[in-house]
């Protein structure tokens, strides 16, 4: 279910930055001094930050790094420790 609304929140945010209505103008400013675009892009770049700390704790692959930890101790075990020497 979580990685439905992941995918789901992935594909309307990719949507979401193809932005095209805040290109002819850069009023109203928001907070007073700041353009509309600008700050769609900084609301924007927030959310990318959440959805990728999301997608971090809740879609990433731990069956790699399983594996990889795997290989890694029986390379360990039979001295292929990745020393050249």
């Amino acid at each position: 279910m979580i990685r439905w609304i992941l995918v789901f929140a992935v594909v309307g945010l990719y949507i979401l930055h193809q932005d095209t209505w805040f290109w002819e103008t850069a009023r109203p400013l928001i907070f007073g001094f700041l353009p509309v675009g600008l700050f769609y892009h900084a609301t924007y770049s927030v959310s990318i930050v959440v959805l990728m700390m999301l997608l971090v704790r809740y879609a990433w692959p731990t069956h790699i790094e399983d594996q990889f930890e795997h290989n890694s101790t029986s390379r360990d075990k039979r001295g292929l420790s990745g020393s050249s020497r």
